[in-house]
């Protein structure tokens, strides 16, 4: 009952006979020990927000918070900023997001050489722009420019993070051409790993394809890992294409090409990324 309410009842109580008052008295203490509180609206995080609306992954959202990007009732909000997703409107780079969570959406793309792995459309030959697609999507983690191949690309950011975070240790992994001739001991080297970034590389799976190329399955993501860990040992690589991301393979889809998943693969991939450990499919059972 609010105040008004009340006010007129007990305006009302006070001029009636005396018969009917303690009537209408018991019926105020009814409904006042029947009350109910108002419903408490939950408040989310900033970066949870921006996820559950495929804006990008929640590290990316801290990272735009962090750059000044997005904005909460026109003020630049801060990391750790709390959302009332019923009053409060969020803005990324001025433009106003809608509430509720889109339909999830992930597509496999078969990126070319020379596009930058970036959601943000101000950059030139920026994958989204190229894409255009009428949703809107985010990559699923990095894929350099000068490297093609498989990149997921989703609206789900909780999906993102699960995919591309290290201490999941999903698989992912690689057909790599060098300037010459491998030796298989260089190649052990690789498996074993190698001192990358100031750090060792964790073992990763490796086999031969030919004289010059090799497959190399990676768990973790370091800045050009490949391309460092090649010139550790003395080769250039000539050509690096991602064929797989967990269950996901490259297949034989046409560069600059994309598709939605399978409904076999979709089940899967989120089977995996519900049991830890259980990153992809080992070299052997391909």
């Amino acid at each position: 009952m609010s105040p008004e309410a009340l006010t007129a009842l007990t305006l009302l109580i006070a001029e009636s006979n005396p018969k009917d008052k303690s009537k209408m008295i018991g019926l105020v203490c009814r409904l006042l020990i029947n009350k109910r509180p108002d419903p408490i609206r939950m408040k989310t995080r900033l970066n949870k927000f921006l996820a559950d609306r495929g804006v990008c992954s929640r590290r990316e959202a801290d990272r735009m918070i962090a750059d000044g990007l997005v904005q909460i009732n026109g003020v630049v909000a801060k990391l750790g900023t709390l959302v009332d997703e019923a009053v409060d409107d969020v803005a990324v780079r001025g433009k106003l997001l809608t509430t509720g969570r889109p339909k999830p959406i992930i597509i496999a793309f078969h990126k070319p050489i020379g596009l930058i792995t970036s959601a943000d459309e101000r950059l030139h030959d920026n994958v989204i722009t190229y894409l255009g697609f009428k949703e809107r999507i985010f990559p699923v983690g990095r894929l350099d420019v000068a490297s093609s191949g498989l990149l997921l690309l989703t609206n789900d950011g909780r999906l993102s993070e699960a995919i591309t975070h290290p201490r999941y240790d999903h698989e992912k992994e690689y057909e790599v051409t060098v300037d010459r001739p491998i030796k298989a001991a260089d190649l052990h080297r690789l498996e074993s790993g190698l001192i990358v970034l100031g750090s060792r590389t964790k073992t990763a799976p490796v086999e031969r394809v030919n004289d010059r190329t090799f497959r190399i399955i990676l768990t973790e993501g370091r800045n050009r890992q490949i391309r460092r860990m090649c010139e550790e040992i003395g080769y250039e690589v000539i050509k690096l294409k991602r064929i797989r991301v967990m269950n996901i393979k490259l297949g034989a889809l046409p560069i600059g090409e994309w598709r939605e998943l399978t409904d076999r693969e979709s089940s899967l991939l989120r089977d995996l990324l519900r049991e830890p450990g259980k990153g992809g499919l080992a070299i052997a059972k391909k």
